[in-house]
């Protein structure tokens, strides 16, 4: 297939992908689920999961090999910008007065399922055939439990904004254990990358490179920033192509020293200015981010998942004790981390289901193992699985819970003006 008729093809499948994303994300949002929701099962089903496995024609017309690297290159550029916006709100997060119990239960929410992860893996190791056998068990092992610890840090934010929990007890103590949990686990991720490639000289390119990276970053790029966007009269278009120079910039070298590129986009997040003129910004690349290039991440990512993969029973079981370990894991730990740092027990329960949420932030790191060879294509859809579970069940699940606290609400102002 040649360079024009690879383009042609890719339009369209943007533009396949763009009305499925959407109106699934419409969908999802009628039944309570966050549009994220829809649009990561809008991915799966544009894939071999579904199209490929009822129209295998009708799918290799629409999205064949010779699309699939276009569709890469073009979708992480909305994700490195993503992670731009990732990091930015995270080092927003105020934790003044909630070090201890966010740090508890971040704390907890990370090692819970990550020891569980780990233990999974080796238990059932020589059972099922789903790893990277060039790989050491020890690092794969450490990739699944490293993304059963990651919590949909931006999606736990919209939903305490949503439910209009911003700046209570709850939306303040959720954010800030999400935003440190998603932290150490992104650290833990870069570890696992550096540790998969088995190769000294490699890992030490890495570690210096991130010192090096991060050095420039802080010193360099953070004080000319913040130097430009306090001049007055700067057009913001300006200030926007500037963002997107430094942020492309960040992703090359952070692909080149082999910690990938949504690093880059995180750090660079991280250390941009506050202030309004930087919030202009920000909000100036989010639409095209969240509207465009996102849902073609998530095809890319639906077309790397193959639930057929799953049909046999080790897969099935292992998938179902990846989902189990990850709840009981993430929402176990936390909840039980809340209770013991002093919180009510609904703050505690509610912190729980919130950081339980895997979404978006799991399947970029999903990606990041597919694409650097430690996650096998059976090993990604188990993930996915969990992924997509973990995050449906997250708005059904607070629901359940305010309707039962009105209820025992409802029972004492009863019971109160009885006894009146």
């Amino acid at each position: 297939m040649d360079i024009a008729t690879t383009t042609a093809r890719f339009f369209l499948a943007a533009v396949i992908i763009l009305i499925t994303c959407r109106l699934v994300a419409m969908a999802a949002r009628r039944l309570g689920q966050p549009p994220v929701v829809g649009e990561m099962i809008a991915g799966v089903l544009l894939g071999p999961s579904l199209l490929g496995l009822l129209f295998p024609g009708v799918q290799e017309a629409l999205f064949p090999d010779a699309v699939r690297p276009m569709l890469y290159v073009v979708s992480h550029i909305g994700l490195v910008a993503f992670m731009f916006e990732v990091g930015h709100e995270f080092a927003s997060q105020k934790v003044r007065g909630l070090g201890r119990p966010a740090g508890t239960i971040s704390l907890a929410g990370v090692t819970a399922p990550l020891v569980l992860g780990v233990a999974l893996i080796l238990l059932m190791h020589g059972q099922v055939d789903v790893l990277n056998e060039d790989i050491p068990l020890g690092v794969s092992a450490l990739f699944v439990g490293v993304t059963l610890a990651i919590t949909a840090f931006p999606m736990l934010a919209r939903i305490i904004t949503e439910r209009k929990l911003t700046g209570s007890r709850l939306g303040s103590l959720a954010m800030a254990s999400g935003a440190i949990d998603d932290g150490i686990a992104w650290i833990l991720l870069a570890v696992t990358i550096g540790l998969a490639t088995g190769d000294p000289n490699r890992i030490l390119v890495t570690a210096g490179g991130t010192v090096l990276f991060l050095v420039i970053l802080y010193f360099g790029a953070k004080p000319a920033l913040a130097w430009l966007m306090s001049r007055p009269g700067t057009a913001i278009e300006h200030l926007v192509l500037v963002t997107a120079i430094v942020l492309f910039a960040a992703a090359w070298w952070t692909d080149s020293i082999g910690l990938y590129s949504v690093f880059g986009g995180f750090c660079v997040g991280f250390i941009f200015p506050r202030g309004e003129v930087a919030n202009r910004v920000v909000a100036a690349i989010s639409p095209v981010t969240k509207l465009v290039f996102l849902p073609l991440f998530f095809a890319y990512s639906g077309l790397n998942t193959s639930f057929g993969l799953l049909f046999t029973v080790p897969l099935v079981l292992l998938t179902v004790a990846c989902v189990a370990v990850a709840i009981a894991g993430k929402f176990g730990a936390c909840w039980l981390a809340g209770r013991l740092a002093g919180e009510e027990s609904p703050v505690a329960m509610r912190v729980g289901v919130l950081m339980n949420a895997r979404g978006l932030m799991q399947l970029i790191a999903l990606n990041v193992g597919l694409q650097t060879g430690i996650a096998t294509p059976a090993l990604f859809s188990v993930l996915v699985v969990v992924a997509i579970v973990t995050t449906v069940m997250t708005a059904p699940w607070l629901s359940l819970l305010d309707k039962r606290a009105e209820r025992r609400q409802a029972k004492r102002d009863m019971s109160e003006a009885a006894a009146g």
